[in-house]
């Protein structure tokens, strides 16, 4: 990193890739000109094709066709990892050994050893470290986080989350890395990961969990020809192979406050692309988020006139964090959407890079990846266990 511009990489150029490429274009353009430079380096993909793309879509200087082109080159600082699961280890301890500073999307690894050998990696370095839970940086889901914390709505009662998706519902839909690994890292690691971090967030740290179950419904996949990205359809080549873990994850978890959750996961929930969405109730009021309305929350509190009583709509604006400044029109009612996510989360990132306090929250560290992963594992053994309760360690 120079003094003025801090070079920036991203590997993987598929759909969560391209966000991360984008977040990165966007994070200039954030909160004040007072920042280093973004210099948009290079795209890696093993794909010649989509690194091509996306480095030319996303107006990046050059694609790359080998991850350790990336840890080679002098003129890269700042590298997001958005890959499949299992290979975020091997290329996370690389760079960081190469002295880069690494953002890797979550969950940190396909397994909790794995996540484990990260951060001792990390805690060896002096590069910073951070894992891409994205939801965080929603202005709703903050707000409902300080509403909590100054006691607006009381002691926390209940939290009720879901995050239904509906990409694995066709049963054409080929076989990926997504489907493969065995009990815990279906639904549950692919989209509840990012359901379990919201609700800590907002709510603290998951001691304990039970009741877990796992289904699949769709239990053989056909075969693509090659590397698939995202969920988009692809050419079979007529074979068939076994889905090795779940479509779908529930279970019930306490916090640290003595609070309970409730959670459920799903891949298979018909019509909904990207169902995430919660209920909080505490003693003297509730609120709740949608992120199909993601520039708006409903909050409730006690005291309220008995004729008035009842849900309120809140729209999203200046007044709420991120929003002043970090939006082209920040005025009220103007709305965002998932990708100003990415954005907040890349200018954080730089600005803890760079050593700057401004005025965002970092982004969360290896240690938190490595929790999240802990939970996950403690979820699949209850749930191999009949729905056992399991401590989070």
């Amino acid at each position: 990193m120079t003094e003025k511009s801090i070079g920036v990489a991203v590997i993987g150029g598929g759909m969560a890739g391209r966000a991360h490429a984008a977040g990165y274009r966007m994070a200039s353009t954030l909160f004040g000109t007072d920042r280093p430079d973004v210099r948009l380096v290079a795209i890696a993909d093993a794909n010649q094709a989509v690194a091509d793309d996306t480095a030319k879509r996303y107006g990046y200087a050059r694609a790359e066709y080998d991850w350790t082109a990336i840890a080679d080159a002098s003129d890269i600082d700042v590298v997001s990892v958005v890959v499949a699961n299992h290979l975020h280890r091997e290329m996370v301890e690389g760079l960081l050994a190469a002295g880069k500073h690494v953002l890797c999307e979550k969950p940190l690894a396909g397994s909790a050893e794995d996540a484990e050998a990260m951060l001792l990696a990390a805690e060896r370095s002096d590069s910073v470290a951070g894992v891409g839970y994205t939801y965080r940086r929603s202005p709703a889901v903050e707000q409902i986080r300080r509403e909590l914390a100054a006691g607006t709505v009381g002691e926390l009662v209940h939290f009720n989350g879901h995050y239904w998706c509906d990409y694995g519902l066709d049963p054409t839909s080929p076989i990926t890395w997504r489907y493969r690994g065995g009990p815990g890292t279906g639904a549950l690691a692919d989209v509840g990961s990012h359901l379990i971090d919201l609700s800590e967030f907002v709510c603290g740290p998951i001691t304990e969990v039970s009741g877990a179950t796992f289904h699949t419904l769709i239990t053989e996949r056909p075969v693509p020809v090659g590397t698939t990205y995202g969920h988009t359809k692809a050419e079979v080549t007529g074979e068939m192979a076994p889905v090795e873990n779940e479509d779908v994850a529930t279970f019930t978890a306490t916090f640290a406050n003595g609070a309970i959750g409730t959670f459920s996961a799903s891949r298979v929930a018909h019509a909904l692309p990207d169902g995430l969405g919660f209920e909080l109730f505490g003693s003297q009021g509730s609120a709740s988020w949608q992120l199909f309305r993601a520039s708006e929350y409903e909050i409730s509190v006690v005291g309220d006139r008995p004729e008035l009583a009842g849900p309120r709509r809140v729209i999203i604006g200046p007044d709420h964090p991120y929003i002043r400044g970090g939006l082209p029109m920040d005025a009220g009612g103007v709305g965002h959407g998932k990708a100003e996510f990415f954005a907040y989360q890349a200018r954080a990132f730089l600005d803890q890079v760079a050593g700057i306090d401004g005025g965002l929250a970092a982004v969360p560290d290896f240690a938190t990846g490595v929790h999240s992963m802990r939970t996950v594992a403690a979820i699949t053994e209850s749930a191999l266990g009949g729905g056992s309760t399991v401590k989070v360690v």
